[in-house]
């Protein structure tokens, strides 16, 4: 390839307005062919580079436009989570992936347990690294996957045709049970009609290389599901400000990453941090609302988990109660009066 511009050659594919429907109803755009990057393998390797980053910056305001729904969303499953509900997700093929991959990805950087964010992906765990034959076409799959959530329980389907069976099935059998269901498409013209109480839709419109979902669409359902997930975890107390003081100290990086994040939090020397750690049982949470309550360790981890592990909900609640007279004890911090100490708002 040695050329910098598309063959001109080469026939005009269709547009948008031009493809042909589907079953009585519009193609999906990501179906469709792409304008822009007609005569491709024309291009240059750097020519192909460009293409692809000039389509990939219309994601950002695809999901832009999806925030308020999206929002929405995160509020309705706090307040499920928060009564013991769980959030699952269903998709297949690159969907399934990123679903699965957001789940598993909770756990070390939020302390989630496990079970609360769940990943289902057609085809089961073999279908992560390998294509499994027909099982994003199995709504019975999707239907027995869906059946196993309740009330409490959101299901939120990943689709970026929103038309793939097992995502369906499961969206269905989850709504019937109670379960608060959305799907998130790339296709406007989807028609999720029972199956979900919402349809959370990401603009990306036809993919440089025509159905690579895994492209536009995929990089679109990623940025999602990350400010999905983080807001969810913000909304229930995981972090601090903006730090982030649930983090699973598993190996050497970690434990030095919370000794860095309480000299943040409490504005303590090396020193002091890690022997704050260390009465603490090595317990960043807990070493927190210590530093700024001059609680006893097992009165500050009791208060955290009675609050569902909050640092701001825990400290208002020992501020409250008198166990300290100066809120910013051992963090170099004067008392503000108010029940709420620290930076931001109580997040649970």
């Amino acid at each position: 390839m040695t050329s910098s511009q598309p063959g001109s050659a080469r026939p005009t594919p269709p547009t948008s307005e031009t493809a042909a429907p589907s079953a009585g109803r519009p193609l999906s755009p990501t179906e469709q062919r792409n304008p822009a990057s007609s005569g491709l393998d024309d291009l240059d390797t750097l020519g192909v580079l460009k293409v692809l980053n000039a389509e990939d910056h219309g994601v950002i305001d695809a999901v832009a436009a999806a925030l308020p729904q999206l929002a929405e969303l995160v509020d309705i499953a706090a307040d499920r989570m928060r009564r013991g509900g769980r959030v699952h997700y269903f998709g297949a093929g690159t969907s399934g992936r990123l679903g699965v991959l957001d789940a598993s990805e909770l756990l070390p950087t939020f302390n989630l347990e496990p079970g609360r964010v769940i990943g289902h992906i057609a085809g089961g765990q073999a279908a992560l690294v390998n294509a499994v034959e027909n099982a994003e076409d199995s709504g019975a799959d999707g239907s027995a996957a869906g059946a196993e959530l309740g009330p409490d329980d959101v299901a939120i389907g990943i689709a970026a045709s929103g038309s793939t069976p097992y995502v369906g099935g499961a969206l269905d059998a989850a709504r019937a049970n109670g379960a608060h269901a959305v799907l998130i498409s790339n296709n406007p013209h989807a028609a999720p009609a029972d199956k979900a109480d919402d349809h959370i839709v990401l603009d990306t419109g036809p993919e440089v290389i025509t159905g690579s979902t895994r492209l536009k669409a995929g990089t679109a359902q990623k940025l999602t599901l990350n400010g999905f997930s983080t807001a969810l975890m913000v909304a229930l107390g995981r972090t601090w400000d903006n730090l982030m003081v649930s983090v699973v100290a598993t190996n050497a990086k970690l434990r030095e990453r919370i000794v860095r994040i309480l000299r943040e939090a409490a504005d303590l020397g090396d020193a002091d941090a890690r022997a704050l750690l260390e009465r603490c049982e090595g317990d960043l949470k807990t070493a927190i609302v210590v530093s700024f309550t001059e609680a006893a360790p097992a009165l500050a981890a009791s208060t955290l988990e009675s609050h569902d592990g909050s640092v701001r909900a825990a400290i208002a609640e020992l501020v409250r109660a008198g166990a300290s007279s100066d809120v910013g004890a051992g963090s170099g911090q004067e008392d503000s009066g108010q029940d709420n100490p620290g930076p931001g708002a109580v997040g649970a």
